[in-house]
């Protein structure tokens, strides 16, 4: 049997798709592996967020959280959840290293611009100008 005419260009145009879809799959599947594995001290970066998140869990007050779902808001659904643990993961960081009390409006601002990618710092200081937040305190962070 012989493809030709419009099957032929049907299952060229179908195997490109799918490569296409397998690299972009293959992609996300390594970053999540590369993730996992453990580091110099035994633990993987994800072990680490999560380490965090759990120890400084008691510490966040309601009006934290609520901003901290306003903040990842432009983030697509998809990946707003890993968005949310990873930023919540450097906020606590930063608490349990400088010991405070409780999560702060600042502690928040300050966590979320260092866990944030800097192609995505144009997407933040938008939403921070929606929220009449003055960015000038966190200029050195950008």
């Amino acid at each position: 049997m012989q493809l030709t005419g419009w099957f032929l260009w049907f299952m060229m145009f179908w195997i490109v798709i799918m490569v296409t879809l397998f690299a972009i799959g293959g992609y996300f599947m390594f970053r999540k592996f590369l993730k996992k594995l453990p580091k110099e001290d035994g633990k993987s970066v994800m072990d680490w967020e999560e380490y965090y998140v759990n120890k400084t869990r008691h510490l966040w007050g309601e009006t934290e959280k609520i901003l901290l779902e306003d903040l990842v808001s432009p983030v697509p659904e998809l990946f707003r959840d890993v968005a949310r643990h990873k930023i919540a993961g450097r906020i606590g960081e930063l608490a349990l290293k400088e010991k405070v009390s409780s999560i702060t409006e600042e502690l928040v601002i300050r966590g979320y611009i260092q866990a944030t990618p800097k192609r995505d710092h144009k997407f933040l200081r938008k939403k921070l100008f929606e929220n009449r937040i003055d960015v000038a305190p966190y200029e050195h962070l950008f």
